[in-house]
């Protein structure tokens, strides 16, 4: 007797629209991260060269909590869905460090916050990867990656322009008032962004409603005899999240770190807040945010020690990391270069702008903070054009495959990122900022839509979780080394560094060769 197994239903425009809406939030905040933590570290006292180890918040939070929530989503199921409750978890979070971040009033501070707003990004953001995963067939997952790039580019120009447009359209004073260490335009962003961020997550959990895990285990044996597998070779193994055991007398319980790991994070969070309202010591606020952070580690302890119902914790990701697949390592290599010369990028642009263009380097001058503001309108420059061309790279894509796509674009990226030693005006940067739009367009949903293909359903979380350790390794390695390169081999010109950057970024490109996409049937 032959089973017809049923496949995943097409979704409409509209639906693929709302589902992938909350990543414009998320975009939103992560832009005026990218486009101004740097900027307010060195407002705040921090040494050019300690700059790149600072940020190395962002790699290691990544590197440590998006597999552990990878694994745990796959293993959740409740009233919210699956991926939903860590979407509104980690909203909530992130806004509250970027409402905060501004009033930080030393760089140890600010360094404390953006671990902690790191740390919420990734909460939200690798659930919304495995999102599209669950949600659509594989003929419509190019178009899905494609509609996330587009509300990744949207959220991006918004957020990266903000300052200058506040600035230059509304009056806000971009130099700061006397007594203060940031201009009002930059915070007013940074409490603009917080709102959006929130309200955007939340349209996308009212708006969209999860496949059940039995629904998703039928849906992909229909995918699998679709690419031609044998039925009597398709086992399973259920996506069904074990019950929850009752805890029978005598029985010792375990600690639970969950509860108060909340408990110290939002200590930590309003005494900071009360304290940016108010006159008092500023080495307080060391106090405060180490409470925030010993809160946020109680709850990554939490996890680490349950991975989720049902779930054995660090050992079960471990084992997924040995046994991913082939498609994972080769894209590994690409996901590597790529990221090293992304985060020259967003390190080093604002300081080799304002030094060689704006001739200086002096934190508190006019010329600085308009070098500065125009590095975010640049930033909102490669955002909105990889907005536009999203939507283009599935048609290529179609008429070529994936993998000479996402070559093709990462080429001209690397090239863009090495042109800007060239150019001496501002409103010529404008140019390789098009050819890096187009590269970020293919690195948001290239690689995510090649690799999803061969992923197992009950596996999409935790897989593209640990598919985040091939981002964020080389951004420690890049915080690790940059500034000594910076310092002894370039000699201080940090424009050298946005050259190493793009040669990294052709490297990529000449690695995607190498990958096999299990889904090109070319």
């Amino acid at each position: 007797m032959n089973v017809i197994y049923r496949r995943k239903p097409r979704l409409s425009r509209w639906q693929i629209w709302n589902m992938s809406f909350g990543f414009l939030g998320i975009q939103f905040g992560f832009a005026l991260q990218n486009g101004n933590v740097s900027r307010i570290f060195q407002t705040l006292g921090a040494e050019i060269d300690n700059i790149p180890i600072l940020w190395i918040a962002a790699p290691v939070t990544g590197l440590l909590v998006q597999p552990i929530v990878g694994h745990m989503s796959d293993r959740t199921w409740n009233r919210l869905g699956r991926r939903r409750p860590y979407f509104l978890t980690g909203a909530i979070l992130a806004s509250l460090a970027l409402a905060i971040i501004t009033n930080s009033p030393t760089w140890i501070f600010a360094t404390v916050m953006l671990w902690i707003m790191d740390a919420s990004i990734n909460i939200s953001m690798e659930p919304f990867r495995a999102f599209v995963g669950d949600m659509l067939s594989s003929e419509q997952r190019t178009t899905g990656f494609a509609m996330q790039s587009f509300f990744i580019g949207v959220g991006a120009v918004i957020g990266s322009f903000l300052p200058w447009i506040l600035a230059h359209w509304f009056n806000v004073p971009e130099v700061p008032a006397e007594g203060k260490l940031l201009p009002f335009n930059l915070k007013l962003s940074f409490y603009i962004g917080a709102a959006v961020l929130l309200l955007a997550v939340l349209w996308t959990i009212i708006r969209t409603k999860e496949y059940s895990p039995a629904e998703l285990e039928e849906f992909e044996k229909g995918e699998r005899i679709a690419r031609g597998e044998p039925a009597e070779e398709i086992t399973t193994v259920s996506a069904t999240p074990e019950p929850d055991h009752a805890v029978t007398a005598g029985t010792i319980r375990e600690v639970n770190f969950y509860r108060p790991g909340i408990i110290w994070l939002a200590a930590g969070l309003v005494l900071t807040f009360i304290l940016s309202r108010v006159n008092l010591e500023k080495e307080l606020y060391v106090v405060t945010g180490g409470i925030a952070l010993f809160g946020l580690l109680q709850i990554i302890a939490g996890m680490l020690k349950s991975g989720g119902r049902g779930g054995n914790g660090l050992n079960s990701i471990l084992t997924d990391l040995k046994h991913m697949p082939a498609t994972m390592g080769q894209l590994a290599v690409v996901q590597f270069f790529t990221w090293f010369a992304l985060f020259s990028l967003w390190i080093y642009t604002t300081s080799a702008v304002t030094s060689k263009i704006y001739g200086t380097s002096d934190t508190a001058s006019l010329a600085y903070n308009e070098g500065a503001n125009w590095v975010g309108v640049l930033f909102g420059v490669y955002n909105g054009f990889a907005a536009v061309v999203a939507f283009l790279l599935p048609v290529l894509a179609k008429a070529t495959s994936r993998r000479i796509t996402h070559a093709i674009c990462l080429l001209v990226g690397g090239l863009s990122l090495m042109s800007i030693t060239f150019i001496n005006s501002p409103n010529m940067l404008i140019l390789p900022m098009l050819g890096i739009g187009l590269a970020w367009a293919s690195i948001l949903s290239m690689p995510y839509a090649i690799l999803t293909g061969s992923l197992p359903h009950n596996k999409m979380g935790i897989y593209m979780g640990i598919f985040n350790f091939f981002i964020v390794i080389p951004q420690i390695l890049a915080a690790s080394i940059l500034g000594s390169m910076v310092k002894h081999l370039f000699h201080g010109n940090t424009m050298l560094a946005l050259v190493t950057g793009g040669i990294s970024m052709i490297i990529a490109a000449l690695s995607v060769k190498f990958v096999n996409d299990i889904d090109d049937r070319r």
